[in-house]
């Protein structure tokens, strides 16, 4: 019988030489969409996922001087969709960012189709969140971008788990699963039609402990809300909801201000953290080791509306 090991006794024999493979395989997917498509952009939020492609394409289109710091610009511009209700600390973390590297940031903004009249809430409290996609694919149509390189893994969701490295969009922006192309011996058929474009996914093939092994082994900086701090929750469905100005509490509901950390950020309607002492990388890689609930089924909202609520939002579009 197999005694219980601990996790510090587990840390130290990771191997990490899987990450130099991971690493490999997304540099090779960045510079395939610059040598396909003529109007590429990132979609940099500032998230964990994000910061990671982030780096991959530093290292795959910039020379690295020393250290984190790399010389030269990416050959395409960040991109972001802005709910009007992100978290004020990623949103500041975003622009240090993007100001420290003097790369072009564009923000689509959901407010900005709201005072169009594309964008219609039913009600003022209603998330934000699923029509993103709207502002998202005015940004695409705006700037007539033909590629969109995101952060989404395999793992994150059964919807993305079926999904392919290059994603085809339709003239309406619209994934179908059932029409997809095959990606056989890493050959990517990349041909458009007029109006139409793909959804490209670096690190598809990561997990979510790939993805921090890959934040630690780099240092890469994420925003604070990623480590332990203190936060006003309530418990509503079996999540911790955060309390904020656009979440609060319900009648009846007790706040309590818990030690968290998120796993993923997003919409503060939606995103929830975990209860969590770790306040590094690596002592996030090991409470990685022990969940049993991927990061999105334990902390998003949106999510567990239905079963196919993630597959549904991708056909209309969404990221």
């Amino acid at each position: 019988m197999n005694a219980p090991t601990s996790i510090e006794h587990l840390l130290p024999g990771l191997d990490h030489q899987h990450l130099d493979g991971l690493e490999e395989e997304a540099i090779f997917i960045l510079r395939e969409v610059v040598a396909s498509f003529e109007r590429p952009a990132l979609l940099f939020s500032g998230g964990k996922d994000s910061c990671v492609v982030l780096r991959l394409a530093e290292k795959a289109f910039k020379q690295r001087i020393h250290g984190n710091h790399f010389t030269g610009h990416l050959p395409f511009p960040l991109l972001h969709v802005d709910t009007g209700h992100n978290f004020p600390e990623v949103i500041a973390f975003r622009d240090r960012c993007v100001a420290e590297m003097g790369e072009r940031l564009v923000v689509g903004s959901v407010e900005d189709s709201m005072r169009r009249g594309t964008v219609r809430l039913a009600h003022e409290g209603e998330s934000r969140n699923g029509h993103q996609t709207v502002a998202l694919l005015e940004a695409i149509e705006a700037h007539r971008y033909d590629c969109l390189i995101g952060g989404a893994r395999r793992d994150e969701e059964k919807a993305r788990a079926k999904e392919r490295i290059f994603s085809h969009r339709d003239s309406f922006g619209q994934w179908q699963p059932k029409a997809q192309r095959p990606e056989l011996w890493t050959l990517f058929n990349t041909r458009i039609q007029p109006g139409e474009h793909f959804r490209a996914f670096p690190i598809s093939n990561w997990t979510e402990l790939d993805v921090w092994l890959y934040l630690a082994r780099e240092n890469i900086p994420l925003p604070g809300l990623y480590y332990r701090h203190e936060r006003a929750v309530v418990r509503r469905k079996g999540l911790l909801v955060p309390v904020t100005p656009v979440t609060p509490p319900a009648t009846g509901e007790r706040v309590e201000v818990l030690p968290v950390r998120f796993r993923t950020v997003g919409d503060m309607t939606c995103t929830c953290p975990v209860e969590s002492q770790a306040t590094t990388a690596a002592e996030i890689v090991a409470e990685t080791l022990t969940v049993t609930v991927s990061e999105r089924g334990a902390t998003r909202m949106d999510d567990r509306t239905s079963d196919a609520s993630m597959e549904r939002r991708k056909k209309e579009g969404y990221f």
